[in-house]
């Protein structure tokens, strides 16, 4: 995982989440309490809201994002950009400052005039904004969009947005933002959820996540809230999302937000990451689960993906097994490696070390429930090995290779 330094802010696995604060400087915007026009207001909100409750990035908005209002232009976004330089030059906190914009032009004049990164929520549709990046050297936020300016996320299938980000490329110092909430009307909560719960696979481009869920629609409705009460369902989400990778979480809720995030790091998984060690031979422990998640690492290594169904490995507890199911999953499951194992409740070491045979049964001591263990693609191939011994267990295993991707 390639880690991304922000103006001094490093980010990535080797660091601690970020916590990105929103400032808005467009009366249009739907979010009351991060929306100021007076610079004098603004900055005050910046150092006491943001920067004092532990924002380590300000992201200012020139316009709305709203789907179903009017897009700003390049010349009309740069009208507004007084008000966010003098609201920077007249913030005392020390932060990294982020500009909103979908336009490359506006970019170069904030990157210009003090700030430090640009948050792209067209995701490079302008391709001239990878170009603006590099030349200031500025980190830059990309989220997964359609190559048009004016419909910024409007994007569905969740395979269309990992392939959407690497629309135009990828900077050196690029973080990768999958476009939670509601950017088209035909993006539905169910899409937005089916995004979070696949959010590893983002990790596969090797970039750094940023995840904007602050009060998101697609979390409201799971327990029946208004976006006022929403506060607990972001922070749970939150703290889930840092589990599953993110690096950076951009909130209007700053001091709660950065506590979940510290939780979700603590909880993380650990995994093995070694650059620098007795051997010159680099090590990272990959965040995979799935086989898709090994198959998006595969893709970035332009390498073999047959291989991802043994990056994964299940274990399923069956119960009510015959003895004739019993001694097909020995069987199956017996040959040196095969990539699965089976073992039976109540099975010794002397027993379980015995030859296995489809036939004997196994003469089990208690024959009804057992361990199956392995690889995806070895399950795979457990299931076609004893296909045909009972109609139980073959529905039995089909559940399994079914939910094992």
């Amino acid at each position: 995982m390639r880690n991304v330094d922000a103006a001094g802010l490093e980010i990535g696995d080797d660091h601690p989440p970020r916590i990105m604060g929103v400032l808005n400087v467009s009366a249009e915007s739907p979010y009351d309490p991060s929306v100021y026009d007076d610079p004098g207001e603004a900055a005050e909100y910046v150092d006491e809201e943001l920067i004092g409750e532990g924002a380590d990035i300000v992201d200012v908005g020139l316009e709305s994002a709203n789907k179903d209002l009017d897009v700003l232009s390049a010349e009309q976004e740069l009208d507004r950009l007084d008000t966010a330089i003098e609201t920077l030059e007249s913030t005392s906190g020390d932060a990294v400052w982020s500009i909103e914009t979908r336009y490359h032009e506006v970019a170069d004049e904030a990157l210009a005039r003090g700030f430090d990164m640009v948050n792209d929520i067209c995701g490079f549709a302008d391709p001239e904004m990878p170009r603006v990046c590099r030349e200031h050297d500025a980190a830059v936020s990309k989220m997964a969009s359609p190559p048009d300016l004016e419909r910024p996320g409007a994007i569905e299938d969740v395979d269309e947005i990992y392939e959407a980000l690497s629309m135009n490329g990828l900077t050196d110092k690029t973080i990768l933002d999958p476009a939670f909430g509601g950017w088209s009307k035909a993006k539905t909560h169910a899409d937005d959820r089916e995004t979070f719960h696949r959010l590893r696979e983002f990790r596969g481009y090797g970039r750094p996540l940023l995840v904007s869920i602050n009060r998101k629609s697609f979390l409201k409705t799971i327990a029946g809230r208004s976006t006022e009460e929403a506060l607990p369902v972001s922070l749970a989400a939150t703290s889930m999302a840092v589990e599953r990778g993110a690096h950076v979480i951009r909130t209007h809720d700053v001091a709660e937000t950065r506590d979940a995030a510290l939780v979700g790091a603590e909880f993380a998984r650990d995994r093995v990451r070694s650059d620098d060690g007795p051997s010159d031979i680099a090590v990272e422990e990959l965040d995979v689960t799935t086989v898709r998640e090994a198959e998006r690492h595969l893709d970035r290594l332009d390498a073999d993906q047959s291989v991802a169904g043994d990056a994964a490995v299940r274990t399923y507890e069956l119960r009510g097994l015959t003895d004739e199911a019993v001694g097909a999953l020995r069987a199956a499951t017996a040959e040196p490696g095969v990539g699965a194992a089976f073992a039976l409740a109540g099975s010794d070491a002397a027993e379980t070390a015995v030859p296995p045979s489809a036939t004997d049964g196994g003469a089990p001591t208690n024959g009804e429930s057992g361990l199956l263990v392995g690889t995806v693609a070895a399950l795979s191939a457990v299931r076609s090995a004893v296909s045909g011994v009972s109609d139980a267990l073959d529905a039995a295993l089909e559940s399994i290779d079914d939910g094992s991707k």
